[in-house]
């Protein structure tokens, strides 16, 4: 699961309180930390859309 904080903010990794994700892409494991804090606002989940290239026209 790929995440950024949100603008500002300085969120901790699990079970790491002396490092934390910040503006930065990083992938983190799929757990319910890391859903709570997407939840709260506190991350960004970041999703790789591949049908946003297509032009959705159907021939």
């Amino acid at each position: 699961m790929k995440v950024k904080a949100a603008d500002g903010l300085r969120v901790p990794k699990e079970k790491r309180v002396n490092s934390y994700i910040t503006t930065q892409l990083v992938n983190v494991p799929d757990t319910l930390y890391y859903h709570r804090l997407v939840a709260d606002g506190d991350l960004i989940m970041i999703t790789e859309n591949f049908e946003e290239n297509k032009t959705g026209v159907n021939e």
